[in-house]
């Protein structure tokens, strides 16, 4: 992955150390709740406190004068690396998840934004803080119990584990969900996209999914395609990552080109997950027809486009709903 393509994507950037060798530290969230330079995100329904362009974190103290703190999980995220005119560097941050209702207070409701529709405005710093954030109380909302024995669980290494209520030695680690999403040419120099069921029957992007388990990257590339296209690609060439925390994917971009021999127009949208498919030329892209939405700047499906293009797409319509 090239440093000019890793700047595109922006939930891959960050600027804090995650401090790892700390999470087990006895009381190690207790500490940093009695440190008054500690700082907390506050999230509330994937949503965070967004104040003038950047995060808005909160004191233990303001915390506390409105939300009851043993009521809620805290979380280590790690410490900044650069100082700030308002932090040291070493400021410890935690995350904590909370209900919608009991936030107000915290800050006016029209400050709390989601990540897909802000990160790419944010510094490297808080666009790095928000996505762990997320993920990881995310991870938390959805493994209450083990799936080894059903046993209740609880917190450990300051969240990043948790443990069987009632046998401490069964632990479970936080796990992300690898995709691949592929930007496939054909010898037009055209891209395939495709319009998912779950979106806006305008909005247009790259073939994505899961990779299954026992197989390699490059196998669930043409996989994927085949089945949301009947295409064949080949020459998948890897070209970096970005966390997708809704609620839990690694989303690895790969570029593929269209089988010789291939008939282009022979594609096939399942009709499950892709409603529609659509060759696009770079002036389809760069000057869209029809109210076409493309990828949001959030995504490494519009990073991908750009480096395509060799320039930026100036479209800032954001996602409203769909998995990538």
């Amino acid at each position: 992955m090239t440093q000019h393509f890793q700047e595109r994507l922006p939930l891959s950037r960050h600027a804090t150390d995650r401090a790892a060798h700390r999470r087990n530290e006895p009381d190690l969230i207790d500490q940093l709740v009695a440190d008054a330079q500690t700082r907390v995100l506050v999230l509330a329904e994937g949503r965070t406190a967004i104040v003038d362009g950047a995060l808005r974190s909160f004191s233990v103290a303001e915390i506390e004068a409105i939300l009851p703190l043993a009521d809620h999980e805290l979380l280590f995220l790690g410490e900044t690396t650069v100082a700030t005119a308002e932090e040291p560097a070493g400021t410890a941050y935690l995350a904590m998840a909370a209900k919608a209702e009991h936030v107000a207070d915290l800050t006016a409701a029209e400050n709390w934004s989601d990540l897909r529709t802000t990160s790419h405005a944010l510094s490297d710093r808080d666009a790095g803080l928000f996505t762990q954030a997320l993920a990881l109380i995310n991870w938390h909302r959805t493994h209450g119990f083990t799936p080894r024995t059903g046993a209740s669980t609880v917190t450990g290494q300051a969240g990043w584990v948790r443990l069987a209520h009632d046998d401490e030695t069964v632990q479970v680690f936080p796990r992300t969900d690898p995709a691949v999403i592929v930007l496939v040419t054909d010898g037009a120099d055209r891209i395939l996209l495709g319009n998912n069921a779950l979106w806006e029957p305008n909005r247009y992007s790259l073939l994505a999914g899961y990779v299954e388990p026992g197989e390699s990257l490059e196998s669930a590339v043409n996989r994927e395609v085949w089945e949301e296209s009947g295409l064949n690609v080949v020459n998948p060439v890897y070209r970096g990552s970005q966390p997708w925390p809704f609620p839990d994917s690694l989303m690895l971009g790969f570029t593929a080109d269209l089988a010789p021999g291939a008939d282009p127009e022979a594609h096939t949208a399942d009709g499950d997950e892709i409603r529609h498919l659509r060759w696009f030329t770079r002036d389809e892209i760069l000057t869209p027809a029809d109210d076409v939405i493309f990828p949001g700047p959030a995504s490494i499906a519009r990073a991908l486009l750009e480096e395509w293009l060799g320039e930026s797409i100036e479209q800032s319509i954001p996602w409203t709903s769909g998995p990538r």
